[in-house]
């Protein structure tokens, strides 16, 4: 296949990338940082370019037959708010619009598993009806992006799947689930919140096949896929952390209220000096540790034959990269 991705030098992309050209397809990523570009693979094509280019994207899907959208805003805290629905929302339609316009035959929307809300089912599966409690910015307009890929399925035809992963944890994360772990790591975190929280975890390497697989696949259109391989409280993943590393675990832990007024006293300071506010606890951050996500990823094991990694190593290597940079 010749395959156009977005997103493809962030940290799922990079792996997507890795993935996709060790089973010989053609890959031609979309980028608008020419430092991005270094540590992608051999054999990597590029458009200069972002989401909200429309030139650019019809350039980089010419003669493709598959697209993976992979491009959004994934954070607890931005300056500027308007930035998640910008790319989370017009960036996506964009992309689709496109694809559409090109005739690509499949289109991987990996969206998150976070645009399910809180359903009545816990844990919840792909058939679960959302309970529209987006507690989160980035939740909120990742459920818009993922609502109108529906829309343009349903009304014209838009040959889609959706990747829907847990919190993903793997070497050289940069984002939310990498931030805590150094935070752990570096012992910047003086108490632990939200110990009882459950998230679904998964390994970055088992996300990027589940999404290859998925444009691989003939039968995969108009099917969804939770990607996710554990469910840990932070009190579990705390402990698998100091079982790694050695590294001292918070004794104390801050009740949830006083969480909630610590982050809305963080926020308000980030605001003024335009800084990320400290620990990366943001309201946003604190409401989304606060209720956590509990989902079934078996059906992608069933349907892509996905086999889901310990949870563990995802760690392993995450603690390892990060101690060795």
């Amino acid at each position: 296949m010749k395959i156009f991705i977005t997103g493809g030098t962030g940290f799922i992309g990079r792996y997507v990338v890795e993935r996709a050209l060790k089973s010989g397809h053609e890959v031609r990523c979309l980028f608008r940082d020419q430092q991005k570009e270094a540590g992608l693979p051999d054999g990597t094509r590029f458009v200069i370019g972002d989401v909200m280019n429309a030139d650019a994207l019809r350039q980089g899907m010419k003669d493709c037959n598959g697209v993976i959208h992979l491009a959004n805003v994934y954070s607890f805290w931005e300056s500027d708010r308007r930035i998640y629905a910008r790319v989370n929302i017009e960036g996506t339609r964009n992309v689709m619009e496109c694809a559409l316009e090109a005739s690509i035959p499949k289109v991987v929307h990996v969206s998150s598993a976070v645009i399910f809300g809180l359903p009545v089912e816990s844990p919840f599966t792909e058939q679960s009806t959302p309970r529209l409690i987006h507690p989160t910015e980035y939740a909120r307009t990742k459920y818009e992006g993922d609502r109108l890929c529906w829309e343009l399925h349903q009304r014209r035809g838009l040959p889609l799947v959706g990747i829907y992963p847990g919190a993903v944890i793997g070497a050289g994360d940069t984002k939310p689930s990498g931030q805590y772990i150094q935070n752990l790591l570096g012992r910047k975190l003086p108490a632990a919140v939200f110990p009882q929280s459950v998230l679904t975890a998964v390994y970055v390497r088992d996300v990027a096949e589940a999404v290859v697989r998925a444009a691989e696949k003939e039968d995969t259109i108009g099917k969804k896929y939770l990607v996710g391989a554990e469910q840990l409280s932070f009190a579990d993943i705390n402990h698998m952390v100091h079982e790694i590393s050695g590294v001292a675990i918070p004794k104390m832990t801050l009740p949830g209220p006083m969480v909630m007024a610590t982050a809305a006293l963080l926020t308000g300071i980030a605001a003024a000096v335009k800084k990320p506010p400290l620990w990366g606890l943001s309201l946003d951050m604190a409401r989304m540790l606060r209720l956590g996500f509990r989902f079934d990823g078996n059906k992608a094991e069933r349907e892509l034959g996905l086999r889901y990694t310990p949870v563990r190593v995802a760690i392993e290597e995450a603690i390892t990269s990060f101690q060795s940079s």
